[in-house]
């Protein structure tokens, strides 16, 4: 048993030395949609999230804004998420800020709101949500962040999304090393429901959803709806339906 804790206290000391604080990055990157709305800035969520962020003392760009000189790197940014909970006559909202690789670096507290109307709801429950971001007191602290994944941070997220890790290692393992000089080259960081694609602005470019087949991802880029499929000669490629005709697009994506 001593055996036991000891073991457990070292690999969570491991951990803490591999893991990133908010202070550790520049900004945060604010989706125009989140998956709760329909429509882009539905709510004036976009809107609402980047005034609290700046509020709290970020630095926040939206996902389509070009970024200023000193922001080359995706991975020296976070990324924004709203997450809503179920619940019958209450509105509740929690925010998530991730990493390039999407691993959550904090969650803050759920922010709840009883309002009927839904604009009033969302907005009452994400500024309560907020509030436990702004106790943080952010101040970006110049630390170098990891660009890779450590080992221990890399077992950390294995436990907290199985699913998405095993969907990950299939399309990996089925999937050419993509050049890292590519202008075109997207990054596919994880969600919820797949992944999202994002190029070095960095921008979300296409959103990737998980079908039964590690092969395929329903698929949405500017507002297009269709498939990415990994065909038989290494390639991703983008397919849709423009003016009854299919259109087929290669797509560079690192996993």
């Amino acid at each position: 048993m001593m055996k036991i804790k000891i073991l457990l206290t070292a690999l969570l000391c491991s951990f803490i030395g591999f893991a990133q604080s908010v202070n550790d990055y520049k900004a945060v990157i604010v989706p125009l949609r989140y998956d709760f709305t329909k429509t882009d800035n539905q709510y004036r969520m976009a809107t609402l999230s980047k005034s609290n962020l700046l509020k709290a003392g970020f630095e926040a760009f939206y996902t389509n804004e070009q970024l200023p000189e000193g922001y080359t790197d995706r991975c020296q940014v976070l990324y924004i998420d709203v997450i809503k909970d179920s619940a019958f006559l209450t509105t509740k909202l929690s925010v998530q800020f991730k990493d390039c690789f999407g691993q959550v670096v904090y969650t803050s507290e759920v922010g709840k709101s009883k309002e009927k109307d839904y604009e009033l709801a969302y907005r009452e429950a994400l500024d309560n949500a907020f509030k436990s971001i702004y106790a943080l007191h952010y101040k970006y602290s110049g630390k170098e962040v990891a660009t890779s994944r450590t080992p221990v941070a890399a077992k950390a997220a294995v436990a907290t999304s199985a699913a998405t890790t095993v969907a990950a290692t299939q399309v990996v393992s089925v999937t050419p090393s993509p050049d890292l000089k590519d202008p075109n080259l997207l990054y596919a960081q994880p969600t919820e429901s797949g992944y999202q694609l994002i190029d070095k602005t960095p921008k979300v470019v296409m959103k990737l959803f998980k079908t039964s087949q590690s092969n395929v991802f329903i698929a949405s880029k500017d507002n297009v709806q269709g498939s990415l499929i990994l065909k038989e000669d290494g390639q991703w490629y983008f397919e849709s339906y423009q003016n009854d005709k299919l259109v087929s697009e290669k797509i560079v994506v690192k996993f």
